[in-house]
């Protein structure tokens, strides 16, 4: 038995509900679709530039070797895994599988500062964590004094080469999966018109995202695709066209800046042309320019726009992104 299990922290023990994934019925979900969509995609993901593709009955035969796996690492009702990193299907799946064993989930910014980092490990004392970057190992070895660092650290990339004298354990995500069919490279695809869609940009620093995406994933039965990175997000998400968003507010107000930045500057012509527009949506000049500047987006055959629930400190809805949601009520 660890010292986790053995003497948790009172501070743990209270954590708000954004700090953990909070789901019911999801493996339900998943056996679902897994059985009436078994060969329809589920997950997309852009990796080295190319797309690859898990179909339904993949994600679920993924999530049960992953769970074998966390067991045979000593993962159980008892235990933590946090994750940090972007979010993925390898992060997601892994997410499932801990929480089918009964484990919790926790999410962790994968950009938090040394002190932040080592602060939170503290209060959340994960038994077990994964990372996906060989960058995020080592800012974890280097936060991890011993009464800190999770016993195993799973990581999605190649496993780096550790500093001397760091003992941090470690093993590579495809070890834990172990041997399978892996996903399905797509040399092209275009997903048609009356299919869903879902589209996530955002990673483990949305509080409360990973369950968003879950819910509205495993709820709908849609695919759910990813960008390759940051960096590539409009450009990935301009080839995917999605017909739904999974977006933070925080990030759709970053898309509203993207909006701002194509535009022109503030009193010239050009500039009073667009403010024309967004006050005037229904008439024809109005309606090709934010058809342009959905194409632009990548939001061409866009439909649903997940809302946080409306609270007096939440900002107010960027001017375009409403438009896009009053056009698609």
């Amino acid at each position: 038995m660890s010292v986790h299990q053995l003497k948790r922290p009172p501070t743990a023990d209270a954590l708000a509900p954004k700090d953990r994934l909070q789901l019911s019925g999801a493996l339900e979900q998943l056996r679902h679709w897994a059985q009436v969509s078994p060969l329809h995609s589920a997950l997309r993901h852009k990796r080295h530039g190319h797309w690859y593709a898990w179909r339904w009955i993949d994600a679920r035969r993924d999530v049960e070797r992953l769970a074998d796996g966390l067991r045979q690492q000593g993962l159980n009702a008892e235990s933590r895994l946090a994750v940090s990193g972007l979010f993925e299907p390898d992060l997601l799946l892994l997410a499932l599988a801990a929480h089918s064993i009964g484990a919790e989930v926790l999410s962790l910014d994968p950009a938090l500062a040394p002190d932040a980092l080592r602060h939170s490990l503290w209060r959340l004392r994960p038994s077990h964590a994964f990372v996906h970057s060989r960058q995020q190992v080592l800012d974890w070895v280097a936060a991890s004094e011993n009464a800190l660092a999770p016993e195993l650290l799973i990581v999605g990339q190649a496993l780096p080469r550790l500093p001397e004298g760091a003992h941090q354990p470690l093993l590579g995500f495809s070890q834990l999966l172990g041997r399978g069919e892996p996903p399905r490279r797509q040399a092209y695809w275009r997903t048609p018109v009356s299919t869903g869609q879902l589209w996530s940009e955002e990673g483990t620093q949305w509080q409360g995202g990973l369950t968003v995406l879950l819910e509205q994933w495993l709820g709908s039965g849609q695919c759910l695709a990813f960008a390759e990175s940051r960096g590539s997000a409009s450009r990935d998400r301009r080839e995917v066209a999605p017909s739904g968003l999974l977006l933070s507010p925080q990030r759709l107000q970053q898309l509203a800046d993207e909006i701002e930045s194509r535009l022109a500057p503030p009193g010239t012509w050009r500039r009073g042309l667009c403010e024309w527009a967004i006050a005037h949506p229904h008439r024809p000049l109005p309606r090709l320019l934010k058809q342009h500047v959905r194409r632009l987006l990548g939001f061409s055959r866009l439909q649903f726009i997940w809302q946080a629930p409306q609270t007096t400190t939440q900002p107010a809805t960027p001017a375009w992104i409403g438009e896009f949601t009053r056009n698609i009520a």
